[in-house]
């Protein structure tokens, strides 16, 4: 994968002041210590549900995306999802 630059401004981010989960308590959107199976997928589900009726869900997630972010549910998906995500964009926009 090519290496990524990009440095976020507060103008890039004010998106964030628009969230559905601002004010969330992050343990919804972000996997405690030990946290695996059922338990894991329930609260992920969770999460996904609140993004998916969020009005910038696509700029959450074009964030996520661009930040590699490797953790917590951002824009209705998981850190593996985002990973797809990246892999097909790059395979049919190859550099």
């Amino acid at each position: 994968m090519a290496a990524r630059s990009h440095v976020c401004t507060a103008q890039d981010l004010r998106w964030q002041l628009h969230a559905r989960c601002r004010g969330m308590p992050t343990e919804i959107f972000f996997v405690a210590d030990g946290e695996r199976g059922k338990r894991k997928i329930a609260r992920e589900e969770v999460a996904k549900r609140i993004c998916r009726s969020c009005l910038v869900r696509q700029e959450c997630l074009r964030y996520a995306v661009v930040a590699e972010e490797p953790h917590g549910v951002w824009g209705a998906t998981t850190p593996p999802e985002r990973d797809r995500l990246t892999r097909t964009a790059e395979a049919r926009h190859p550099l």
